[in-house]
């Protein structure tokens, strides 16, 4: 497969898949609900939405969350340039993938950002399932929608042993993150990038 065929697969085959995962979540499930992925109880498909950056973490408001949507997007196109870049310099097939799902895992969730706020209903706690394209329109203005996440895997519950300072007799557990496929693009595309540095 050429190189450019291999790029073009990977940024249909993770851009569609992320984006009708996302979509069925968001019109099939009520926010905050679960399934049990093949009747697991330790791996979860769990619909939250994060309205900042990774993990739920935000800043500054409505002028921050325009910010941060802007960058993700001056990022994808420099994303972009560079791998074409790559793909014009023939370079080795291996720094091509890795690129091509870190940009295909950005661009998935800049859609979310992006688009989300006027293309769906709110999914708000406690309401019910949003709607795709809604008479009354969005749930935001361009640029202000939200990120969908849904895979959780909450492995490990347990309590620290009394006698570890700071933490010692609170809960904890592991794996806490919840994510989307876009994200596990951009985590493949990472460590295949700590490879091909490692072998180089």
């Amino acid at each position: 497969m050429s190189r450019k065929a291999t790029v073009a697969l990977i940024l249909l085959t993770v851009l569609l898949l992320d984006q009708a995962l996302k979509a069925w979540v968001k019109t099939h499930m009520v926010y905050g609900e679960e399934i049990g992925i093949l009747g697991a109880d330790r791996a979860l498909i769990h619909f939250v939405e994060n309205n900042g950056m990774a993990f739920g973490l935000s800043f500054g408001g409505r002028i921050g969350k325009l910010v941060l949507s802007l960058f993700r997007i001056g990022a994808v196109v420099v994303l972009a340039v560079y791998l074409a870049e790559l793909l014009r310099r023939r370079a080795r097939p291996l720094l091509i993938t890795a690129f091509s799902f870190v940009t295909a895992g950005a661009l998935g969730n800049i859609i979310d950002s992006v688009l989300y706020g006027v293309l769906f209903s709110a999914s708000d706690p406690g309401g019910g399932v949003a709607e795709f394209l809604p008479a009354g329109g969005g749930y935001e203005s361009l640029f202000f929608g939200r990120v969908v996440d849904m895979f959780y895997f909450p492995l490990f519950y347990g309590v620290y042993p009394d006698w570890l300072p700071v933490v010692g007799g609170t809960p904890y557990l592991f794996f806490r993150p919840i994510f989307n496929v876009a994200d596990v693009a951009i985590s493949v595309g990472v460590v295949l990038l700590l490879v091909y540095y490692y072998r180089k």
